[in-house]
């Protein structure tokens, strides 16, 4: 991979954003749509495209639909930064995507002739130029990219720039009317640079999720299969804290997942506070618990967490092979650990 022309250099962390309960106020925040797919940098100079994923890893060879399509740009350098996503029947389906990152070649071409994913653009990093442009304000960005695209991009069909409002009311809409389909909404300071692996951003969902590191699982009371994943999160000090658990597992999966995580089963497990022991709602065995090799991040929805812990079980909402684990940190719920009492202090 030679990317030696452009400014910034694989891997390159994407700006990311921190959950909030409300859409923020004032003439300084841009609201986008938060697509429900794969977060993605698209690297290109000359003949060399590079997809990179949130985490760091390369996506370029599970879409060649998308390499086809920006190797296609009259534009020879650049970087952009968006979203991979999959329609199916008109419909966002990340279920489908999950297909895509599959370890044999055939079945990525088939899948990519069969349901062509698109790349939904919302910055740009690097201009046409090859000039670094992440160090402008976001204002300034936009008007760049908009531009990137009314003069490269020929169709929609793959590459199209994601909505965008400065009124509120609009983004309130958004976010009622579109249950299902997007991943809530997006706010974002319009006098600020790119801020490369900082949660500059704000997002803002209808259902609180948590992305987790499966740290460790506990056998079910009956037979030897998962009763139970045992959810951790990483501190500033890089110790992973147990946060709670989810045993929202189908019955049907719970076979080829307990044979997949008794192949991770090692330490370190948690290195910060781990799983309790016996207690008077538990037994010696429910308490038992098998540490795991932190490789595993699923997404969870809960609805309190409090004291660095989810209150409640959590329900499993989906895996997440394209993140990873490192990422999945205290701080995404740092507003949500703060006593409320602090707003009235």
């Amino acid at each position: 991979m030679n990317l030696s022309h452009l400014p910034i250099q694989v891997p390159y962390l994407p700006m990311e954003a921190k959950s909030v309960a409300q859409i923020p106020k004032g003439a300084e925040w841009q609201y986008e749509p938060k697509w429900d797919g794969f977060r993605c940098l698209a690297f290109r100079d000359g003949d060399t495209v590079e997809l990179q994923s949130k985490s760091g890893e390369s996506l370029t060879r599970y879409f060649p639909e998308l390499v086809q399509a920006l190797t296609a740009l009259r534009a020879k350098r650049f970087v952009l930064d968006g979203e991979i996503v999959l329609f199916i029947d008109g419909r966002l389906s990340f279920d489908d995507l999950l297909q895509r990152i599959h370890p044999a070649e055939s079945r990525v071409r088939k899948l990519s002739v069969e349901h062509p994913v698109k790349l939904v653009l919302f910055d740009l990093l690097v201009d046409d130029k090859g000039k670094l442009v992440a160090t402008d304000v976001f204002a300034k960005r936009r008007k760049d990219l908009e531009h990137f695209i009314s003069r490269y991009v020929d169709s929609d069909e793959i590459l199209f720039l994601s909505p965008a409002t400065r009124e509120l009311e609009n983004a309130e809409t958004w976010l009622e009317t579109m249950r299902g389909q997007l991943d809530g909404v997006v706010a974002k300071r319009l006098d600020l640079p790119y801020q490369s692996g900082e949660r500059a951003m704000l997002k803002i969902k209808d259902l609180r999720t948590a992305d987790c590191v499966v740290g460790g699982f506990r056998y079910g009371a009956r037979e030897k299969l998962v009763g139970s994943l045992l959810l951790g999160l990483y501190d500033e000090q890089g110790l992973l804290h147990h946060v709670g658990f989810t045993s929202s597992i189908a019955a049907a999966e719970r076979p080829a997942l307990t044979e997949k995580l008794e192949a991770l089963i090692g330490k370190p497990g948690f290195t910060g506070r781990s799983p309790g022991g016996p207690s008077r709602w538990s037994t010696a065995k429910s308490a038992d618990w098998q540490p795991l090799r932190p490789e595993l991040v699923v997404e969870v929805r809960y609805d309190h967490f409090t004291g660095q812990r989810f209150r409640h079980g959590t329900k499993l909402m989906r895996w997440r092979p394209d993140k990873s684990p490192r990422q999945c940190l205290l701080s995404q719920l740092e507003g949500e650990s703060a006593s409320p009492l602090g707003l009235i202090a």
